[in-house]
């Protein structure tokens, strides 16, 4: 009985834990992460060494929409078991011009719209709807050069473009020394909420990279 008990014990402690579970059940989470990424920035990191379209010198993208993921208050799920059928390419390409791509927007879907309960179309359609409901401050379009900043910088950027937006609701990170998302917390009906723990991830580099839009 010992040994059982302690096998059960040892099993228990090798559950994953809440943040970033898996195969959760969908429908079940407190709030939205809105999260945007400079397209330019994206590009010199990634995208053009995938010769990506979003990267492409016919695009003029700037901020998009990274996704829209459904947050715990501690952790989020992904990966959920949905009943919903998975997103048709005439869907996911309808998503390309706040996305950069369909392929985002069908990877989008799958981790995290599946865990929303909504169906896919109804999952990109409240995307689009919140990613239209943040105003995006224009004076990022007018960089002309590469620029160095403190990524405190970009949200206050945002913070006053968006008066009903506090501090305690947006989030800005970095990667490899440049600018990467603005994250954004929103309630279920799309109204700026505080983050939960988990969500905050300030970036507190004083001169991170801001590349122009070509």
């Amino acid at each position: 009985m010992r040994l059982l008990f302690l096998c059960l014990l040892l099993a228990c402690h090798a559950l994953p834990q809440k943040a970033g579970a898996t195969g959760e059940t969908t429908g079940e989470f407190d709030y939205y992460v809105l999260a945007l990424s400079w397209s330019p920035n994206w590009c010199a990191l990634e995208g053009d060494a995938r010769q990506s379209p979003q990267c492409d010198q016919t695009e003029d993208h700037g901020w998009i929409m990274h996704g829209l993921w459904p947050q715990f208050h501690r952790g989020f799920p992904s990966y959920c078991h949905s009943p919903e059928r998975a997103p048709s390419r005439g869907m996911t390409a309808t998503m390309a011009d706040i996305m950069g791509t369909s392929g985002l927007a069908w990877h989008q879907w799958k981790k995290h719209g599946s865990c929303t309960g909504l169906s896919a179309q109804s999952y990109y359609a409240i995307s689009r709807a919140a990613y239209e409901a943040v105003v995006r401050p224009p004076v990022f379009r007018k960089v002309k050069e590469d620029i160095r900043l403190p990524a405190s910088v970009v949200e206050d950027a945002f913070v006053k473009a968006n008066p009903d937006m506090e501090r305690g609701g947006i989030t800005v990170t970095c990667k490899s020394g440049f600018i990467q998302d603005v994250r954004i917390c929103l309630s279920k009906d799309l109204t700026p909420v505080p983050c939960g723990r988990d969500a905050i991830k300030d970036c507190t580099m004083n001169d991170a990279l801001l590349t122009p839009i070509r």
